[in-house]
């Protein structure tokens, strides 16, 4: 019970410096007193908002009186810094005054590695005044969560880690990690993919799950699981972490759509270990397993991926799978499984694509898909208790807070649901830009980032 004791003093600090629950990655929040409605053109309920880039696609993360969060720089802050570039912005907490941001060049190979004007995709991960992000460029990079100017670069981090340079990795259209903190060590997924002609993995020996150690920044285990030939698109899943029994278990869902188990690294050794699998689960058994890469285009049979995170709740763990949302079949599943054994408990057909990580709490699961449906879910036998169609696409996670359910769409549109087993629509309102990062709650404030700016809500007092 050590994590889940944690996670819950954590919680008690009401920030949020993880995307997802701390450890479990469940997105569900322990914070009370959040609105049931907002309108940015009236000013209800808005505390204040703030000028991101053009596309957001990274969630906004609280900690410490400072939210974060990954956008591009198509509205460059600085003039000494134009151009297409990854920018992480840091502002206050209490007013959204900027405070600083961190920003990094595209990687010049080819759009394929560093896509253009995506901007920095992957979402901070906070501990006391330490920063652990994964940049645009695929280095992993420890900040001071105070910086003292307003414009950072790489070579002001306290140390740095060079993915593709260390582990060999070919990083595809962007890196996307938010990194799991368990102890002294950071599990962090490599983004490890395919070519630019989407034919084959160049980088099949690459890890797709390395651990760094988050005081030094130096590799202490990798996996070594064969995943990357089969890899079929790329590695943007990242990992989670549960008490199992005695001993705490990583799980981590490889870009070959394969699900694994490991034990928790206890150590730093002289070497690079390999971490140890406990178990593994294939969610797709019958979907093709050899020369993977002949389905590329394929939307009615092809190979399972997985973009969202794993979710560990009472024992089990709960994940969406299905075809690739661009070069795959359209199916797309919500699954259970036991923790301990990796055994299936039950599956629940989505209505197309899934990017979506699932909400979990008081016996239902929520998850949202990109056939624009929010799904509620029975956690105990995946039979559906209602689904509501949103008019958009969904690629954003739903969070559960305060017996409510907050997600939004790529049309740009905003929902509120009571967190109930009938159906309860509380508002909806459209916020003008597209919508692909889970909203965040801390400190009794909901905050909620479009692709162009970043809202805080909170009751009018």
């Amino acid at each position: 019970m050590a994590v889940i004791t944690l996670a819950l003093a954590l919680f008690l600090a009401a920030d949020q410096p993880q995307w997802g629950e701390r450890f479990t990655r469940n997105m569900v929040s322990a914070e009370t007193g959040l609105p049931d409605n907002f309108d940015p053109a009236t000013g209800v309920n808005i505390q204040w908002s703030a000028a991101l880039g053009t596309e957001t696609y990274s969630t906004p993360i609280v900690a410490g009186g400072r939210v974060l969060i990954g956008t591009n720089n198509e509205m460059p802050r600085d003039p000494q810094h134009t151009g297409d570039r990854g920018v992480l912005m840091c502002f206050d907490e209490r007013d959204g005054r900027f405070c600083w941001q961190l920003v990094c060049h595209k990687i010049a190979t080819s759009p394929f590695w560093d896509w253009p004007r995506d901007g920095m995709c992957s979402p901070a991960t906070v501990e006391s005044n330490r920063v652990y992000m994964v940049t645009n460029r695929g280095e992993v990079l420890c900040l001071d969560l105070y910086a003292n100017k307003p414009t950072l670069t790489e070579e002001d981090a306290l140390w740095r880690f060079n993915i593709i340079k260390e582990c060999g990795v070919r990083q595809h259209d962007s890196a996307h990690c938010s990194i799991l903190l368990h102890g002294r060590f950071l599990y962090i997924n490599t983004s490890n993919g395919l070519d630019d002609a989407h034919r084959t993995v160049p980088a099949p020996d690459a890890p797709s799950l390395i651990v760094l150690d988050k005081i030094t920044g130096k590799l202490v285990a990798r996996d070594n699981e064969n995943i990357g030939p089969n890899i079929f698109h790329s590695t943007w899943s990242s990992p989670a972490l549960g008490d199992v029994g005695d001993r705490p278990l990583v799980f981590f869902c490889g870009g070959n759509g394969i699900v694994y188990a490991f034990e928790a690294m206890r150590e730093v050794s002289s070497t690079v270990a390999s971490l140890k699998k406990v178990w593994q689960y294939d969610p797709d058994p019958t979907a093709p397993k050899e020369n993977v890469h002949r389905y590329i285009r394929n939307r009615k049979v092809s190979p399972s991926n997985i973009k969202s995170m794993p979710v560990f709740h009472n024992g089990r763990l709960y994940i969406t799978h299905g075809g690739d949302v661009w070069w795959g079949k359209n199916q797309a599943w919500l699954k259970c499984v036991d923790a301990d054994t990796g055994t299936e408990r039950w599956s629940y057909p989505l209505e197309r694509h899934c990017m979506s990580t699932p909400a979990v709490r008081d016996g239902l699961v929520f998850v949202a898909d990109c056939g624009q449906k929010l799904h509620c879910v029975d956690a105990d036998t995946g039979q559906p208790h209602w689904t509501h169609d949103t008019g958009g696409e969904i690629w954003a996670s739903p969070l559960l807070a305060d017996g409510k359910v907050y997600i939004g769409t790529r049309r740009g549109d905003f929902f509120v649901f009571a967190a109930a087993r009938e159906k309860k629509l509380l508002c909806s309102v459209a916020l003008g830009s597209p919508i692909h990062a889970t909203a965040t709650a801390a400190n009794g404030t909901l905050y909620i980032a479009t692709m162009k700016r970043l809202f805080a809500c909170s009751l009018s007092r």
